[in-house]
């Protein structure tokens, strides 16, 4: 692995500082290593900072030295496994660390040097630019060498082209915008018209491409309003599958008598109702009937918010009575900080183990690093090149909302994995979609609060298997849910 000579000597010089003071200056292997220093944790605590380091996008920012930090990242973990010496894994994070620190210090000169292609970049990417593959791997070639020359001192080159590369990228966003979203749109209001749209839900369709229309009008006189565009585009993708469906049913209600009408719409009513656990009301108007629906919604959805709120107001009483008897005892803090920590362990594990009960091993994973819990969703699929979460996947999300809410309200990270099938950039962001419709599913359903829920997408680059092999590629495919129970140390 190349170094820079100048980084490395400063790393390796705390890393001897830290062996020093650690181990008065002896070779000392994980075993005789001192109760203080546990090398899975470091590790761990590294590999946080990483991930940290990823989702500050250092790896687009700073390629190389992020590399290097990454490279050291996965020694330092083969060091750990065969049972290396203490000594060479703390030298391995040093330098990885030092690496880490260089790469923020040149990503933040691209920031302050970069910022209008960044920003491009990124509108690009959040409109799904990826999936245009040779267009924006393109354009991300010439990204990483605006980036790769700051890296290199040369800020003359990446002055003198980045408002080249934010025009690509800008005509990318805006071209991703009428092909995938417009153009899907146009496509399902020409399917249909040729159901019949034009004599069976005419009003329909005069809503529906008026939306696209409009939507069209806009990008061409306002194509710089991002947010506005996009909120027009979903508009109108909505109402053309609205469009299509009214289509089919309309032709479906066409053929049937009055009764079997009024039967199948009740049937809904009544289907909804049951497992509500509503009053029957079928014989009530279908008015009242939907009434009653909306009126048991409404109540479980005030009870799931009170039962949030109690749970929430019970973890600030235990806090409370935690520290009034440490004041009755008479405790100092460290003694109560150790009882707290030992406390805090055994609790750990015994919820591991309560929340392991919760999956077969189809469904999940579950398993401890350090003190963090990690569910491996196996069974969690999503449709080929989408990031949409399946009603099929409802099941097994209850499991995960019930698994965090058994530790109150823990710190949560969502990693999300590919296998290494097409592009990297596109895996990537692919990867991360995923994760944040996980992390939405989270947030939205009141299971934790938006700031302790973090996502991360990492394309194919942690693999568990093979990607030679179909079951391997399977493997590769996944959502990792990281429940971390208190906040790490360090």
């Amino acid at each position: 692995m190349k170094k820079n000579k100048g980084l490395q000597i400063a790393a390796m010089l705390a890393a001897s500082i830290w062996l020093l003071i650690s181990c008065a200056g002896s070779q000392v292997s994980m075993e005789e290593a001192p109760a203080m220093v546990n090398p899975g944790e470091e590790v761990n605590r590294f590999d946080n900072e990483i991930s940290n380091a990823q989702k500050n996008q250092l790896n687009d920012l700073s390629p190389s030295s992020f590399a290097e930090a990454e490279g050291y990242l996965m020694d330092a973990k083969k060091a750990l496994e065969s049972g290396g010496e203490l000594s060479q894994i703390m030298e391995m994070i040093a330098l990885g660390r030092t690496q880490l620190q260089h790469a923020e210090e040149i990503a933040q000169v691209a920031r302050t040097t970069l910022p209008d292609v960044i920003k491009a970049r990124e509108l690009a990417r959040a409109a799904g630019a990826t999936s245009l593959d040779e267009d924006y791997a393109k354009a991300e070639e010439q990204f990483l060498k605006l980036t790769k020359a700051i890296e290199n001192n040369d800020l003359k080159y990446a002055q003198k082209n980045r408002e080249k590369v934010a025009s690509v990228f800008d005509q990318l966003e805006l071209r991703t915008i009428q092909e995938q979203t417009l153009g899907e749109a146009h496509r399902l209001i020409k399917q249909a018209e040729e159901d019949g749209a034009r004599k069976l839900a005419p009003k329909t369709l005069e809503t529906a491409q008026g939306k696209l229309d409009g939507a069209y009008a806009f990008i061409s006189h306002h194509r710089y309003e991002k947010e506005t565009i996009q909120e027009k585009s979903s508009e109108a993708l909505f109402q053309a599958h609205r469009l299509l469906e009214v289509t089919r049913q309309s032709e479906k209600v066409r053929e049937m008598e009055p009764e079997p009408i009024s039967l199948w719409v009740e049937g809904m009513l009544s289907q909804t109702a049951n497992k509500l656990a509503a009053t029957d009301m079928r014989n009530k108007s279908f008015d009242i009937q939907l009434e009653n629906i909306l009126g048991s919604i409404t109540a479980l959805q005030e009870d799931r918010n009170f039962i949030v709120s109690q749970e929430k107001a019970h973890l600030e009483e235990i806090e409370s009575l935690k520290q009034q008897v440490a004041v009755l005892e008479g405790k100092t803090r460290e003694e109560q900080a150790a009882v707290e920590r030992l406390e805090a362990e055994k609790r750990f594990n015994e919820l591991f183990n309560q929340v392991k009960g919760y999956f077969t091993s189809d469904e999940a994973e579950v398993y401890k690093q350090g003190n963090r819990l990690i569910i491996r969703l196996s069974a969690m699929q999503f449709p080929v090149g989408q990031a949409v979460i399946m009603p099929s996947n409802y099941g097994l999300l209850s499991k995960v909302q019930r698994s965090i809410r058994t530790f109150g309200a823990p710190n949560l990270v969502i990693e999300g994995h590919t296998d290494s099938t097409g592009s990297e950039e596109v895996n990537e962001h692919l990867s991360h979609q995923r994760a944040e419709s996980v992390r939405d599913y989270i947030v939205a359903n009141g299971t934790l609060s938006e700031e302790k829920v973090v996502a991360i997408g990492y394309g194919s680059k942690r693999p568990l298997a093979s990607n030679e092999t179909l079951e391997g590629r399977a493997i590769n495919r996944r959502i990792d849910v990281i429940i971390s129970p208190r906040p790490e140390s360090g």
